[in-house]
């Protein structure tokens, strides 16, 4: 992203100040965790300099009590890029209410961006499967489904045309691309935001600065991590009377901690942390290894 521009971001992680029931608390941090994805892909060229790898695993915790896990995995090429990522409920939350997700995306590397054309996100809990496909070009979306297709709400805030133009998937959203060739882990890097559609919300994300901090991953980083806020801001898709909504709409102390990957200019979430009524909610690498792939040689005859 270019650090001069400011653009919306996105993010998925909140419990509501009236959800309790351990049902409830699963289901808010799913929204939670995975509606706060951050997005903040700036399209600006510029030459990649490298190519880089992340295997990286996750460990959701409220009030300090291991909730869920996950793993995340990113390949950035020359050309191409994937990212795909799989989770779920564990201890106690798991016995009450268990779940599961997957998500991926791929598309291209244009001029250093990373540019996405397809997007695919599955959940599954107790009561229902859900999956969700997005096909984009150059930012804008052009086809999306829900299967299966869920009821006609007439409290929602209608989806319109406009609405899917300009936007990031969660999955590529969540990386932070820094352009230029400065330090990446400066102030003005979170100084940005992006809009971000999921197949059937449409939100912008807003970053701003913290501070830099020091962390350690049991397994791979350590090292400084780049400290944002990040600000929720309902366009379209959602129902207003959700207390979710409202909640993730009005609370301004979420962050989330970037650390880079490896031989890019790609900056990716550590750390996910939200205050709820129940304790701290927080979403973690436990592991987070990143390698630096060394750029293609040209072939001569």
């Amino acid at each position: 992203m270019n650090t001069s521009t400011r653009r919306p971001r996105d993010f998925s992680f909140v419990t509501t100040p009236h959800a309790v029931s351990p049902s409830a608390v699963v289901s808010r941090l799913a929204l939670v965790f995975g509606l706060f994805a951050p997005a903040w892909l700036s399209l600006s060229p510029q030459a990649a300099s490298a190519q880089g790898r992340l295997e990286a695993q996750y460990e959701a915790t409220l009030a300090g009590i291991p909730v869920g896990r996950g793993a995340w995995t990113i390949e950035i090429g020359d050309d191409s890029f994937a990212a795909s990522a799989q989770g779920g409920t564990a201890g106690l939350l798991k016995a009450f209410s268990g779940g599961s997700g997957s998500g991926s995306s791929q598309g291209r590397v244009v001029n250093g961006a990373l540019v996405a054309n397809a997007y695919t996100a599955t959940t599954t809990t107790q009561k229902k499967s859900e999956t969700i496909r997005l096909s984009l070009a150059g930012g804008n979306v052009r086809e999306f489904s829900i299967d299966p297709v869920p009821p006609v709400d007439p409290g929602r805030i209608p989806v319109l045309d406009a609405h899917r133009k300009g936007v990031f998937d969660p999955m590529t959203g969540s990386m932070l691309r820094v352009a230029g060739n400065g330090e990446l882990l400066s102030p003005d890097s979170c100084r940005t935001g992006a809009g971000i559609f999921d197949g059937r919300l449409r939100y912008d994300l807003k970053l701003d600065y913290k501070r830099i901090e020091m962390v350690r991953a049991e397994r791979g980083y350590h090292g400084p991590a780049l400290v944002c806020a990040i600000y929720f801001t309902p366009v379209a898709g959602y129902i207003p009377d959700r207390p979710v909504i409202k909640y993730l709409a009005t609370e301004r102390r979420i962050e989330i901690a970037f650390v880079p990957i490896a031989g890019t200019r790609i900056l990716v979430p550590f750390r996910m942390s939200i205050p709820t009524p129940l304790g701290l909610a927080m979403l973690e690498a436990t592991s987070f290894v990143t390698s630096a792939a060394p750029p293609r040689v040209a072939k001569t005859n």
